[in-house]
């Protein structure tokens, strides 16, 4: 199927690496214009003039998504630049520190929900703003396979992602209506910056031993994400509403 982006506005956040880049990539090739969006302000420029080098139209902007204020000028900047706003892909996120509940520290989880929860609660609230206004659009929201099965040592990680899915469906009800399809993606294991952190982090065993429960036997790839994130953006995706797309290889089927 070819999925065609033309003449349309693409907002990526997290787009500095791994999954994030990988999509802002993919809705380029497309034909979109596309925002990539990152606290990284240097990998996301690095990125964009890349893309542009390459004919695509691209534009960076340093987000923190934690912050309203930056969320806020994000969406702003990219009305300015472009216009209007068709896709969003809500991507940022960060891993919570490796700890039994007991252990886990009031600190961490401040943190991780910031970024992982409130982070995509403030970016659909923009984004919404935009796309009510022109009575169109569509919103992703990255989850995890995090966000339908639990995790010794990662409760706040779960937590939150699983917050993602219940922000996901109560704001698809509510603006399927008015034009406007909002979906999750449910990524399982993806070789990416964010395992490689893990691996680091001395969370190697751990992620061998999920991989071994991966019936496809091996992790996936940031552009098999980037693809179900254009589908579910695109209008090959039309009656899809308030669904959390598992794409892990056959993790969660066990």
């Amino acid at each position: 199927m070819n999925i065609s982006f033309e003449n349309k506005v693409a907002l990526v956040t997290g787009a500095g690496s791994g999954l994030g880049l990988a999509t802002a990539k993919a809705f380029a090739e497309a034909g979109a214009s596309v925002v990539l969006a990152d606290s990284d302000e240097a990998s996301v420029r690095s990125a964009a003039d890349a893309l542009n080098a390459e004919g695509r139209k691209a534009l960076a902007i340093r987000c923190d998504v934690s912050d309203d204020g930056d969320v806020q000028a994000m969406l702003e900047q990219t009305v300015a630049a472009f216009g209007q706003l068709d896709a969003a892909y809500n991507n940022a996120g960060i891993q919570n520190v490796l700890a039994e509940t007991a252990d886990a520290t009031r600190e961490d989880f401040d943190r991780v929900m910031a970024v992982n929860l409130r982070g995509v609660w403030s970016c659909m609230k923009f984004e919404l703003q935009q796309m009510r206004k022109q009575g169109s659009g569509a919103i992703v929201n990255c989850s995890s396979i995090g966000g339908i099965v639990g995790g010794a040592g990662r409760g706040t990680y779960h937590a939150a992602k699983y917050g993602v899915i219940g922000l996901t469906t109560s704001a698809a009800l509510e603006y399927a209506a008015k034009g406007i399809r909002i979906n999750a993606i449910c990524p399982g294991m993806i070789d990416t910056p964010m395992s490689d952190r893990m691996k680091a982090a001395g969370q190697t065993a751990a992620l061998e031993a999920m991989l071994k429960e991966v019936p496809i036997g091996r992790l996936g790839r940031a552009d098999e994400i980037a693809d179900a994130v254009l589908w579910l953006c695109s209008s090959a995706s039309s009656l899809v509403v308030g669904h959390a797309l598992v794409v892990d290889g056959g993790y969660t089927i066990h």
